[in-house]
């Protein structure tokens, strides 16, 4: 009888000894192995934050949450964060208290940055805070934001554009026909003028020659000198009609060579812009006709995603496949 005593006080030793080893860890890990200095922030979303969830200060653990109460504000809710440190630990004024993971499948906690003010908060003051970062949220807003941007502005701007190229490329083609037909009316009056001229200037060097015999026996010595100076302004004036023949000759054929230079810039031109319109167009409604279906698939992704790590983050045991812990199991 005596022997089993002594068994039973050493079991209830031993047991003893476990638990205040269990709770001397869990204080350990918890922070909570001497007084504390509470501090609080207050932010609009704490998904993930709950009794427990642990303080760092540039990544090192210093304390833990102790509350989290919601309190109404502008019509809405916040939400107020108390937490506690280390007693004296000590916190520059212009810190920030963000809610963060560390990594994927990390537990949340209320990272402290440090600022660089000179003055430290005091127990019981505010920190200010900062919201968490959610990268599926911002994926998902950037996905209504292009179906946003593709049904209100590319899709009309599309259409205004193909309206305002055929407006253009019809002007174009009247104007040019009209500027063309001009060109050719003048160049083929100039071209049938051109050897009437030079007949009549020819005829008139003719009767000249046939007269200047005549006229030198009839004119007077004083008369002759008149003449002369006749003889001398018609020879200028020939000289001008030639000279005039040789431009008119030399525009007809600069006029011949602008006009193919732009009938093959018509042809050029209106074969690539009509491509580069077709191609434009097929372009457009391609990514009209897919980007809700893109749009819906972000969406879901974005979803599974979160569901994913908030089950990893509460279980990170379901990534080898096994049971909760006993401790979630229960609840």
């Amino acid at each position: 009888m005596k022997s089993s005593r002594v068994n039973y006080v050493v079991v209830g030793a031993f047991v003893l000894a476990v638990l205040v080893g269990l709770v001397v860890s869990v204080a350990l890990l918890t922070g909570r192995t001497g007084t504390t200095d509470s501090y609080y922030a207050t932010y609009r979303n704490v998904t993930g934050v709950k009794f427990g969830s642990q303080v760092l200060y540039e990544g090192f653990p210093i304390g833990q949450v102790e509350e989290v109460t919601p309190e109404p504000w502008k019509g809405g809710m916040r939400f107020r964060v108390d937490f506690s440190v280390v007693e004296g630990w000590r916190i520059p004024a212009d810190s920030v208290a963000e809610i963060a993971a560390p990594g994927l499948l990390a537990a949340i906690t209320i990272s402290i940055r440090a600022g660089a003010s000179a003055a430290a908060l005091a127990p019981g003051n505010e920190l200010k805070a900062r919201e968490a970062s959610n990268v599926f949220a911002v994926l998902s807003s950037v996905a209504s934001d292009v179906t946003e941007l593709t049904e209100g502005s590319l899709k009309p701007l599309l259409t205004n554009l193909n309206e305002t190229v055929g407006t253009i490329g019809g002007m174009m083609d009247d104007e040019i026909k009209t500027l063309l037909g001009q060109i050719t009316e003048i160049a083929a009056d100039v071209a049938e003028r051109t050897p009437r001229i030079a007949d009549k200037i020819e005829a008139v060097a003719g009767k000249l020659d046939r007269s200047s015999e005549e006229i030198a026996e009839l004119l007077k010595p004083e008369n002759r000198r008149k003449l002369e100076t006749f003889l001398a302004n018609m020879d200028e004036t020939a000289g001008n009609f030639a000279k005039l023949t040789a431009d008119l000759e030399e525009t007809r054929l600069k006029l011949d060579s602008l006009i193919a230079s732009v009938d093959d810039m018509i042809i050029e031109n209106k074969e690539s812009l009509g491509k580069s319109l077709d191609d434009f167009g097929y372009i457009a409604d391609s990514t009209a006709r897919h980007i809700d279906a893109v749009n819906q698939n972000l969406e879901g992704a974005a979803r599974n995603m979160y569901e994913f790590t908030r089950q990893i983050r509460q279980n990170p045991g379901l990534l080898l496949g096994g049971q909760p812990p006993a401790g979630e199991a229960a609840r």
